[in-house]
Protein backbone atom coordinates (compact mmCIF):
# COMPACT_ATOMS: atom_id res chain seq x y z
CA UNK A 1 0.00 0.00 0.00
CA UNK A 2 1.57 3.39 -0.81
CA UNK A 3 1.43 6.26 1.15
CA UNK A 4 -1.22 7.81 0.09
CA UNK A 5 -3.73 5.15 -0.29
CA UNK A 6 -3.47 4.73 3.67
CA UNK A 7 -3.55 8.24 4.42
CA UNK A 8 -6.92 8.43 2.34
CA UNK A 9 -8.11 5.53 3.66
CA UNK A 10 -7.81 5.87 7.20
CA UNK A 11 -9.27 9.36 7.04
CA UNK A 12 -12.70 8.09 5.43
CA UNK A 13 -15.17 7.13 8.33
CA UNK A 14 -16.44 3.80 9.00
CA UNK A 15 -19.34 2.72 7.41
CA UNK A 16 -22.15 3.11 9.33
CA UNK A 17 -23.05 -0.49 8.77
CA UNK A 18 -20.56 -1.66 11.10
CA UNK A 19 -22.05 -4.45 13.78
CA UNK A 20 -22.01 -2.91 16.79
CA UNK A 21 -21.92 -5.27 20.12
CA UNK A 22 -24.66 -3.50 22.58
CA UNK A 23 -23.70 -3.77 26.39
CA UNK A 24 -26.79 -5.05 27.03
CA UNK A 25 -30.27 -3.36 26.31
CA UNK A 26 -30.93 0.17 28.23
CA UNK A 27 -28.14 -0.72 30.56
CA UNK A 28 -26.80 2.39 30.26
CA UNK A 29 -29.66 4.23 30.90
CA UNK A 30 -31.00 2.64 34.15
CA UNK A 31 -31.00 4.92 36.92
CA UNK A 32 -27.59 5.47 38.83
CA UNK A 33 -26.16 3.79 36.76
CA UNK A 34 -23.45 4.34 33.80
CA UNK A 35 -21.40 2.36 31.27
CA UNK A 36 -18.13 3.28 30.10
CA UNK A 37 -16.54 1.91 26.83
CA UNK A 38 -13.15 1.46 26.55
CA UNK A 39 -10.59 0.92 23.15
CA UNK A 40 -8.51 -1.78 25.35
CA UNK A 41 -8.99 -4.70 27.64
CA UNK A 42 -7.95 -5.44 30.66
CA UNK A 43 -4.94 -8.10 31.30
CA UNK A 44 -4.40 -7.44 34.67
CA UNK A 45 -6.43 -5.52 37.58
CA UNK A 46 -3.20 -5.00 40.11
CA UNK A 47 -3.64 -1.36 40.76
CA UNK A 48 0.55 -0.88 41.63
CA UNK A 49 0.22 -1.36 37.52
CA UNK A 50 -2.26 1.47 37.21
CA UNK A 51 0.15 3.71 35.83
CA UNK A 52 -0.58 2.05 32.47
CA UNK A 53 -3.92 3.83 30.67
CA UNK A 54 -6.31 0.45 30.16
CA UNK A 55 -5.65 -0.35 34.09
CA UNK A 56 -5.56 3.16 35.92
CA UNK A 57 -8.71 4.17 33.83
CA UNK A 58 -10.41 1.75 35.90
CA UNK A 59 -8.86 1.47 39.31
CA UNK A 60 -6.97 5.07 39.85
CA UNK A 61 -9.28 7.24 42.01
CA UNK A 62 -11.92 4.71 41.89
CA UNK A 63 -11.25 1.49 44.11
CA UNK A 64 -7.69 2.68 45.23
CA UNK A 65 -6.20 6.02 45.86
CA UNK A 66 -2.80 8.08 46.14
CA UNK A 67 -2.02 10.08 49.57
CA UNK A 68 -1.70 13.23 47.34
CA UNK A 69 -3.14 14.26 44.19
CA UNK A 70 -1.83 15.96 41.04
CA UNK A 71 -4.27 18.36 39.42
CA UNK A 72 -4.21 18.05 35.70
CA UNK A 73 -4.25 21.69 35.34
CA UNK A 74 -1.24 23.10 36.74
CA UNK A 75 0.79 20.61 38.29
CA UNK A 76 0.12 21.23 41.78
CA UNK A 77 -0.43 18.61 44.34
CA UNK A 78 -3.12 18.94 46.55
CA UNK A 79 -4.50 16.91 49.64
CA UNK A 80 -5.77 13.22 48.57
CA UNK A 81 -5.76 10.34 51.69
CA UNK A 82 -2.57 12.63 52.68
CA UNK A 83 -3.95 15.72 54.57
CA UNK A 84 -0.53 17.76 54.81
CA UNK A 85 2.98 16.96 54.29
CA UNK A 86 6.23 18.82 55.32
CA UNK A 87 9.91 18.42 54.74
CA UNK A 88 12.10 16.93 57.74
CA UNK A 89 15.38 17.03 56.63
CA UNK A 90 16.78 16.16 53.20
CA UNK A 91 15.90 12.67 52.96
CA UNK A 92 13.03 12.41 54.72
CA UNK A 93 9.07 14.08 54.37
CA UNK A 94 6.46 13.42 57.11
CA UNK A 95 2.78 12.63 56.03
CA UNK A 96 0.29 13.36 57.93
CA UNK A 97 -2.81 10.40 56.78
CA UNK A 98 -6.64 11.22 56.83
CA UNK A 99 -8.46 9.77 60.10
CA UNK A 100 -11.49 7.33 60.07
CA UNK A 101 -10.84 5.91 56.47
CA UNK A 102 -11.13 2.30 56.19
CA UNK A 103 -10.55 -0.38 52.96
CA UNK A 104 -13.21 -1.62 51.64
CA UNK A 105 -12.60 -5.27 53.58
CA UNK A 106 -12.96 -2.79 57.26
CA UNK A 107 -9.40 -2.92 57.53
CA UNK A 108 -8.40 0.54 58.83
CA UNK A 109 -5.92 3.09 56.92
CA UNK A 110 -3.24 3.64 59.50
CA UNK A 111 0.05 4.34 58.72
CA UNK A 112 1.41 0.42 59.24
CA UNK A 113 -1.50 -0.18 56.19
CA UNK A 114 -0.15 2.32 54.07
CA UNK A 115 3.87 1.26 54.60
CA UNK A 116 2.96 -1.97 53.51
CA UNK A 117 1.23 -0.62 50.83
CA UNK A 118 4.20 1.28 49.52
CA UNK A 119 6.43 -1.61 50.40
CA UNK A 120 4.16 -4.20 48.15
CA UNK A 121 4.26 -1.58 45.08
CA UNK A 122 8.41 -0.92 45.69
CA UNK A 123 9.19 -4.53 46.23
CA UNK A 124 11.19 -5.75 43.24
CA UNK A 125 9.90 -8.81 43.14
CA UNK A 126 6.74 -7.68 41.91
CA UNK A 127 8.18 -5.38 39.40
CA UNK A 128 5.01 -2.84 39.54
CA UNK A 129 5.11 -0.69 36.66
CA UNK A 130 4.54 2.26 39.31
CA UNK A 131 8.11 1.42 40.53
CA UNK A 132 9.62 1.36 37.37
CA UNK A 133 8.07 3.85 35.71
CA UNK A 134 8.08 6.74 38.54
CA UNK A 135 10.61 5.96 40.76
CA UNK A 136 13.71 4.71 38.80
CA UNK A 137 16.66 4.08 41.15
CA UNK A 138 15.08 6.01 44.13
CA UNK A 139 14.61 4.18 47.16
CA UNK A 140 12.02 4.96 49.26
CA UNK A 141 11.48 3.38 53.12
CA UNK A 142 8.62 4.16 55.27
CA UNK A 143 8.40 4.53 58.53
CA UNK A 144 5.41 4.35 61.18
CA UNK A 145 5.67 7.58 63.53
CA UNK A 146 2.36 6.90 64.87
CA UNK A 147 -0.76 5.77 64.24
CA UNK A 148 -1.56 8.94 61.33
CA UNK A 149 2.16 10.13 61.04
CA UNK A 150 4.14 8.11 58.10
CA UNK A 151 7.61 8.84 57.42
CA UNK A 152 9.57 8.01 53.99
CA UNK A 153 12.77 8.43 53.80
CA UNK A 154 14.50 8.52 50.80
CA UNK A 155 17.94 6.86 50.07
CA UNK A 156 19.03 10.67 48.04
CA UNK A 157 17.52 13.48 48.24
CA UNK A 158 13.96 13.64 46.79
CA UNK A 159 12.64 17.25 46.44
CA UNK A 160 9.47 16.04 44.72
CA UNK A 161 8.37 12.85 46.74
CA UNK A 162 5.07 14.72 47.17
CA UNK A 163 4.38 14.67 43.81
CA UNK A 164 5.89 11.32 43.45
CA UNK A 165 3.10 10.02 45.91
CA UNK A 166 0.68 11.29 43.89
CA UNK A 167 1.11 8.17 41.63
CA UNK A 168 1.26 5.52 43.84
CA UNK A 169 -2.34 3.51 45.08
CA UNK A 170 -2.85 2.67 48.51
CA UNK A 171 -4.26 -1.23 48.48
CA UNK A 172 -5.46 -3.24 51.83
CA UNK A 173 -2.93 -5.09 53.94
CA UNK A 174 -4.51 -8.08 52.97
CA UNK A 175 -3.24 -7.60 49.56
CA UNK A 176 -0.65 -10.23 48.83
CA UNK A 177 3.32 -8.86 49.14
CA UNK A 178 4.73 -11.13 46.28
CA UNK A 179 2.19 -12.21 43.40
CA UNK A 180 -0.44 -9.42 41.51
CA UNK A 181 -3.74 -9.72 42.74
CA UNK A 182 -6.74 -9.72 40.95
CA UNK A 183 -9.18 -8.46 43.77
CA UNK A 184 -7.94 -5.07 44.55
CA UNK A 185 -8.96 -3.67 47.84
CA UNK A 186 -8.60 0.37 48.00
CA UNK A 187 -9.99 2.74 50.03
CA UNK A 188 -12.16 4.41 47.20
CA UNK A 189 -15.42 5.43 46.33
CA UNK A 190 -15.89 2.17 44.17
CA UNK A 191 -15.70 -1.38 45.49
CA UNK A 192 -14.43 -3.54 42.60
CA UNK A 193 -17.08 -5.84 42.68
CA UNK A 194 -16.37 -8.28 39.50
CA UNK A 195 -14.26 -9.07 36.42
CA UNK A 196 -15.11 -11.06 33.54
CA UNK A 197 -12.36 -11.25 31.45
CA UNK A 198 -13.36 -10.45 27.70
CA UNK A 199 -16.26 -9.03 28.90
CA UNK A 200 -16.55 -6.41 31.56
CA UNK A 201 -15.29 -5.00 35.00
CA UNK A 202 -18.16 -3.65 37.73
CA UNK A 203 -17.50 -1.26 40.21
CA UNK A 204 -20.16 -0.47 42.94
CA UNK A 205 -20.00 2.84 45.25
CA UNK A 206 -19.06 1.85 48.26
CA UNK A 207 -21.43 2.78 51.28
CA UNK A 208 -18.41 3.72 54.06
CA UNK A 209 -16.45 6.05 51.76
CA UNK A 210 -14.53 8.90 53.60
CA UNK A 211 -15.77 11.56 51.10
CA UNK A 212 -18.70 13.44 49.48
CA UNK A 213 -20.99 9.95 48.01
CA UNK A 214 -20.93 9.67 44.30
CA UNK A 215 -24.34 10.33 42.40
CA UNK A 216 -23.33 7.08 40.46
CA UNK A 217 -23.99 3.93 42.18
CA UNK A 218 -22.33 1.41 39.56
CA UNK A 219 -20.33 1.47 36.66
CA UNK A 220 -19.60 -1.14 34.19
CA UNK A 221 -16.78 -0.91 31.58
CA UNK A 222 -16.43 -2.74 28.39
CA UNK A 223 -14.36 -2.63 25.50
CA UNK A 224 -14.45 -2.06 22.05
CA UNK A 225 -11.43 -2.28 19.64
CA UNK A 226 -13.31 0.37 16.94
CA UNK A 227 -13.39 3.88 17.15
CA UNK A 228 -17.13 4.69 15.51
CA UNK A 229 -18.26 1.55 17.28
CA UNK A 230 -17.48 3.11 20.40
CA UNK A 231 -19.16 6.26 19.18
CA UNK A 232 -21.83 4.82 18.21
CA UNK A 233 -22.56 3.12 21.68
CA UNK A 234 -22.78 6.35 22.98
CA UNK A 235 -25.05 8.13 20.19
CA UNK A 236 -27.82 5.40 20.75
CA UNK A 237 -27.40 5.27 24.47
CA UNK A 238 -25.77 2.02 25.58
CA UNK A 239 -22.75 3.39 26.58
CA UNK A 240 -22.02 7.19 28.61
CA UNK A 241 -18.58 7.92 28.02
CA UNK A 242 -15.95 6.77 25.28
CA UNK A 243 -12.75 7.92 25.74
CA UNK A 244 -10.07 8.25 22.61
CA UNK A 245 -12.05 7.83 19.72
CA UNK A 246 -10.99 8.73 16.29
CA UNK A 247 -11.21 12.66 14.66
CA UNK A 248 -13.47 11.54 11.97
CA UNK A 249 -15.44 9.91 14.46
CA UNK A 250 -15.90 13.37 16.47
CA UNK A 251 -19.05 14.56 14.42
CA UNK A 252 -20.69 16.07 17.42
CA UNK A 253 -20.18 18.82 19.25
CA UNK A 254 -23.18 18.47 21.68
CA UNK A 255 -21.30 14.81 22.59
CA UNK A 256 -17.51 15.27 21.46
CA UNK A 257 -14.77 17.42 23.37
CA UNK A 258 -10.94 17.90 22.41
CA UNK A 259 -8.54 18.64 24.65
CA UNK A 260 -4.74 18.52 24.52
CA UNK A 261 -3.53 15.38 26.37
CA UNK A 262 -0.64 14.57 27.94
CA UNK A 263 0.00 11.61 25.48
CA UNK A 264 3.00 11.84 23.23
CA UNK A 265 3.70 9.06 20.52
CA UNK A 266 7.09 7.77 19.27
CA UNK A 267 9.34 5.04 17.87
CA UNK A 268 12.18 4.15 20.22
CA UNK A 269 14.78 2.65 17.87
CA UNK A 270 16.62 -0.81 19.28
CA UNK A 271 19.98 0.54 18.59
CA UNK A 272 21.81 -2.85 19.76
CA UNK A 273 21.80 -4.27 16.27
CA UNK A 274 22.67 -3.27 13.08
CA UNK A 275 21.47 -0.89 11.39
CA UNK A 276 19.82 0.49 14.18
CA UNK A 277 23.37 0.94 15.56
CA UNK A 278 24.58 3.46 13.55
CA UNK A 279 23.52 7.18 13.69
CA UNK A 280 23.01 8.03 10.04
CA UNK A 281 20.19 5.40 9.83
CA UNK A 282 19.01 6.84 12.80
CA UNK A 283 18.67 10.14 11.37
CA UNK A 284 17.52 9.05 8.13
CA UNK A 285 14.47 7.05 9.49
CA UNK A 286 13.45 10.53 11.04
CA UNK A 287 14.28 12.27 7.79
CA UNK A 288 11.97 9.87 5.89
CA UNK A 289 8.91 10.65 8.40
CA UNK A 290 6.36 13.49 6.68
CA UNK A 291 4.66 14.38 10.39
CA UNK A 292 2.69 16.84 8.54
CA UNK A 293 1.16 14.14 6.27
CA UNK A 294 -1.01 12.57 9.42
CA UNK A 295 -2.50 15.59 10.49
CA UNK A 296 -6.02 15.95 9.49
CA UNK A 297 -6.49 12.67 8.12
CA UNK A 298 -5.34 9.46 10.53
CA UNK A 299 -5.10 12.12 13.11
CA UNK A 300 -6.69 15.24 14.26
CA UNK A 301 -5.42 18.45 12.27
CA UNK A 302 -4.28 19.80 16.48
CA UNK A 303 -1.54 17.01 17.27
CA UNK A 304 1.62 18.78 16.99
CA UNK A 305 4.92 16.95 16.27
CA UNK A 306 7.43 16.73 18.68
CA UNK A 307 10.63 16.96 19.59
CA UNK A 308 10.62 15.39 22.90
CA UNK A 309 8.54 12.79 25.08
CA UNK A 310 7.15 15.92 27.62
CA UNK A 311 4.69 18.85 26.96
CA UNK A 312 5.09 22.15 27.14
CA UNK A 313 4.08 23.11 30.91
CA UNK A 314 6.31 19.94 31.92
CA UNK A 315 9.47 21.33 34.52
CA UNK A 316 11.82 20.30 31.78
CA UNK A 317 10.74 20.28 28.73
CA UNK A 318 12.93 22.33 26.41
CA UNK A 319 11.20 24.93 23.89
CA UNK A 320 14.49 24.83 21.73
CA UNK A 321 14.23 21.43 20.15
CA UNK A 322 12.71 21.34 16.87
CA UNK A 323 11.38 18.44 15.27
CA UNK A 324 12.98 16.77 12.18
CA UNK A 325 12.03 18.09 9.40
CA UNK A 326 10.73 15.57 6.14
CA UNK A 327 13.28 15.27 3.91
CA UNK A 328 13.61 11.95 2.23
CA UNK A 329 16.71 12.50 -0.35
CA UNK A 330 18.84 13.43 2.53
CA UNK A 331 17.31 10.51 4.21
CA UNK A 332 18.36 8.19 1.06
CA UNK A 333 21.80 10.18 0.70
CA UNK A 334 22.57 9.18 4.71
CA UNK A 335 21.93 5.66 3.70
CA UNK A 336 23.98 5.39 0.86
CA UNK A 337 26.40 6.97 3.12
CA UNK A 338 26.29 3.96 6.00
CA UNK A 339 25.74 1.32 3.15
CA UNK A 340 29.29 2.60 1.45
CA UNK A 341 30.98 2.20 5.15
CA UNK A 342 29.77 -1.49 5.35
CA UNK A 343 26.22 -1.16 7.44
CA UNK A 344 24.19 -3.28 6.27
CA UNK A 345 21.37 -1.34 5.78
CA UNK A 346 18.93 -3.37 3.55
CA UNK A 347 18.67 -5.50 6.93
CA UNK A 348 15.02 -6.21 7.98
CA UNK A 349 13.78 -3.85 10.27
CA UNK A 350 10.37 -4.59 12.06
CA UNK A 351 8.24 -2.03 13.09
CA UNK A 352 5.76 -3.16 16.37
CA UNK A 353 2.87 -1.66 17.59
CA UNK A 354 -0.53 -2.34 19.75
CA UNK A 355 -3.65 -2.54 18.42
CA UNK A 356 -6.53 0.17 19.81
CA UNK A 357 -3.21 2.17 21.36
CA UNK A 358 -4.95 5.12 19.87
CA UNK A 359 -7.90 5.64 17.42
CA UNK A 360 -6.61 4.78 13.92
CA UNK A 361 -2.91 3.56 15.49
CA UNK A 362 -2.64 0.74 12.92
CA UNK A 363 -3.20 3.31 9.80
CA UNK A 364 -0.82 5.43 11.24
CA UNK A 365 1.47 2.77 11.60
CA UNK A 366 0.64 1.88 7.89
CA UNK A 367 1.55 5.26 6.55
CA UNK A 368 5.31 5.07 8.42
CA UNK A 369 6.05 1.39 6.92
CA UNK A 370 5.54 3.12 3.31
CA UNK A 371 7.33 5.97 4.21
CA UNK A 372 10.14 4.08 5.15
CA UNK A 373 10.14 1.75 2.59
CA UNK A 374 10.25 4.49 -0.07
CA UNK A 375 13.04 5.33 1.05
CA UNK A 376 15.16 2.01 0.40
CA UNK A 377 14.41 0.94 3.93
CA UNK A 378 13.56 -3.09 4.56
CA UNK A 379 10.53 -2.42 7.24
CA UNK A 380 7.79 -5.12 8.24
CA UNK A 381 5.06 -4.24 10.47
CA UNK A 382 3.64 -6.60 13.35
CA UNK A 383 0.63 -5.33 15.85
CA UNK A 384 0.42 -6.58 18.75
CA UNK A 385 -2.16 -6.82 21.90
CA UNK A 386 -1.53 -4.94 24.71
CA UNK A 387 -0.15 -8.08 27.24
CA UNK A 388 2.55 -8.75 24.65
CA UNK A 389 3.44 -5.70 23.70
CA UNK A 390 4.45 -5.29 27.39
CA UNK A 391 5.97 -7.80 27.54
CA UNK A 392 8.20 -6.68 24.86
CA UNK A 393 8.74 -3.20 26.56
CA UNK A 394 10.01 -3.88 29.32
CA UNK A 395 12.93 -5.22 30.60
CA UNK A 396 14.47 -7.87 30.48
CA UNK A 397 14.07 -7.83 26.49
CA UNK A 398 14.31 -11.29 24.14
CA UNK A 399 17.82 -11.91 23.38
CA UNK A 400 16.96 -13.33 19.93
CA UNK A 401 14.90 -10.19 19.01
CA UNK A 402 16.09 -8.14 16.00
CA UNK A 403 16.72 -4.67 15.44
CA UNK A 404 13.17 -2.91 15.28
CA UNK A 405 11.40 0.19 16.20
CA UNK A 406 9.31 -0.06 19.11
CA UNK A 407 6.26 2.49 18.65
CA UNK A 408 4.79 3.37 21.85
CA UNK A 409 2.60 6.18 23.61
CA UNK A 410 4.08 7.68 27.09
CA UNK A 411 1.98 9.85 29.20
CA UNK A 412 3.34 12.45 31.48
CA UNK A 413 0.75 14.64 33.42
CA UNK A 414 2.87 14.94 36.24
CA UNK A 415 4.61 17.95 36.11
CA UNK A 416 8.30 17.11 35.89
CA UNK A 417 10.25 15.03 33.41
CA UNK A 418 11.90 12.66 36.20
CA UNK A 419 8.36 10.51 35.90
CA UNK A 420 9.60 9.93 31.95
CA UNK A 421 13.63 10.27 31.67
CA UNK A 422 14.67 7.73 34.32
CA UNK A 423 12.84 5.31 32.53
CA UNK A 424 13.19 5.83 29.03
CA UNK A 425 16.76 6.59 29.05
CA UNK A 426 18.80 5.77 32.17
CA UNK A 427 21.03 2.55 31.59
CA UNK A 428 19.02 1.34 34.56
CA UNK A 429 15.70 2.71 33.01
CA UNK A 430 12.87 -0.49 32.19
CA UNK A 431 12.29 0.52 29.53
CA UNK A 432 15.29 1.74 28.65
CA UNK A 433 17.77 0.71 25.56
CA UNK A 434 20.32 2.94 25.38
CA UNK A 435 23.49 3.04 27.54
CA UNK A 436 25.17 6.66 28.14
CA UNK A 437 27.34 7.27 30.70
CA UNK A 438 27.21 11.21 30.16
CA UNK A 439 23.32 11.04 29.97
CA UNK A 440 23.37 9.12 33.04
CA UNK A 441 25.36 11.57 35.38
CA UNK A 442 22.87 14.10 34.16
CA UNK A 443 19.51 12.13 34.46
CA UNK A 444 21.26 11.73 38.36
CA UNK A 445 21.97 14.96 39.06
CA UNK A 446 18.31 16.32 37.80
CA UNK A 447 16.43 13.99 40.31
CA UNK A 448 17.77 15.37 42.87
CA UNK A 449 18.31 18.67 42.14
CA UNK A 450 15.75 21.81 42.27
CA UNK A 451 14.99 24.81 40.11
CA UNK A 452 16.25 25.89 38.11
CA UNK A 453 19.36 23.83 37.87
CA UNK A 454 16.88 20.74 37.99
CA UNK A 455 14.84 22.75 34.74
CA UNK A 456 18.42 23.20 32.88
CA UNK A 457 19.62 19.35 33.80
CA UNK A 458 16.67 18.05 32.40
CA UNK A 459 16.73 20.13 29.05
CA UNK A 460 20.12 19.17 28.31
CA UNK A 461 19.16 15.73 28.97
CA UNK A 462 16.34 15.88 26.18
CA UNK A 463 18.87 17.75 23.66
CA UNK A 464 21.27 15.13 24.08
CA UNK A 465 18.48 12.68 23.33
CA UNK A 466 17.02 14.47 20.34
CA UNK A 467 20.79 15.26 18.78
CA UNK A 468 23.49 13.77 19.91
CA UNK A 469 22.16 9.76 20.49
CA UNK A 470 18.98 9.97 18.09
CA UNK A 471 17.41 7.00 19.91
CA UNK A 472 13.99 7.89 19.02
CA UNK A 473 11.53 8.90 16.22
CA UNK A 474 9.43 11.46 17.94
CA UNK A 475 6.09 11.95 16.54
CA UNK A 476 3.22 13.93 18.21
CA UNK A 477 1.95 15.26 21.46
CA UNK A 478 -1.51 13.96 20.86
CA UNK A 479 -5.10 15.48 20.95
CA UNK A 480 -7.73 13.43 22.74
CA UNK A 481 -11.58 13.27 22.02
CA UNK A 482 -13.88 11.73 23.94
CA UNK A 483 -18.13 11.18 23.35
CA UNK A 484 -19.71 11.83 26.36
CA UNK A 485 -23.50 10.81 26.79
CA UNK A 486 -26.11 14.00 26.85
CA UNK A 487 -27.62 12.42 29.99
CA UNK A 488 -24.31 13.21 31.86
CA UNK A 489 -22.01 15.87 33.46
CA UNK A 490 -18.57 14.84 33.00
CA UNK A 491 -15.46 17.33 31.61
CA UNK A 492 -12.47 15.65 30.31
CA UNK A 493 -9.21 16.61 31.09
CA UNK A 494 -5.28 15.71 30.16
CA UNK A 495 -5.84 12.87 32.70
CA UNK A 496 -8.63 11.12 30.60
CA UNK A 497 -5.87 8.91 29.19
CA UNK A 498 -4.80 7.51 32.58
CA UNK A 499 -7.57 7.75 34.67
CA UNK A 500 -11.94 8.60 34.81
CA UNK A 501 -12.88 9.51 38.29
CA UNK A 502 -16.52 8.37 38.49
CA UNK A 503 -16.75 9.79 41.33
CA UNK A 504 -17.01 13.36 39.35
CA UNK A 505 -19.72 11.72 36.91
CA UNK A 506 -23.20 13.27 37.93
CA UNK A 507 -26.44 13.05 35.96
CA UNK A 508 -28.39 15.77 34.31
CA UNK A 509 -32.09 16.88 35.55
Amino acid sequence: MSVQQALRLASLPLALGLTVWLAGPGLAAEPGKITIVLPEELDIVDPCHASRSNIGRVVKQNVTETLTEINPDDASVTPRLATSWERIDDRTWRFQLREGVVFHDGTPMDAEAVATSIQRTLNPNLDCEIRTKFFGNTKVTPKVVDQYTLDLVTDEPSPILPTMMGTVTVQAPSTPMDELTREPIGTGPYVFTSWTPGQDVVLTRFDDYWGETPEVEEVTFIWRAESAVRAAMVATGEADIAPSIAPQDATDPEMDFSYFDSETTQFRIDMDFPPLDDIRVRKAINLAIDREAFRGTILSKDVVPAAQFVVPGVNGHNPNLKPYPYDPEQAKALLEEARADGVPVDTEIEIIGRHANYAGVTEALEAVLAMLQDVGLNVTLRMTEVGEWNDIYTKPYAEDRGPNLFHAMHDNNNGDAVFTVFNKYHTDGAQSVISYPELDEIIEKATVAVNPERQELWQEAFRMIHEDIVSDVMMFHMIGFTRVSPRINFTPTISTNSEIQVSTVTFKD
